[in-house]
């Protein structure tokens, strides 16, 4: 799947950790943790919004598109 997610990007900028992050949008650490990997098969925008609203960022600063080239060479 061509869909990036830089939520540890994210935290690193914003100088929080993920367990911070779960505290403060009240989600599981688990939830986040999947989300973070990248292994989640999906996100509600509300979940999306909590986030967006605690690192004061936006969608496109945690979900990046890549064709599959650049994704394959970035998994690699």
């Amino acid at each position: 799947m061509p869909i990036v997610v830089n939520l540890d990007v994210m935290l690193a900028k914003r100088k929080m950790s993920l367990t911070e992050l779960s505290e403060q949008i009240d989600i599981t650490i688990s939830n986040l943790s999947i989300l973070k990997s990248g292994k989640a098969k999906a996100v509600r925008f509300s979940t999306l919004e909590l986030i967006c609203t605690a690192l004061e960022c936006q969608p496109g600063d945690i979900l990046e598109y890549l064709d599959d080239k650049a994704y394959k060479k970035l998994m690699k």
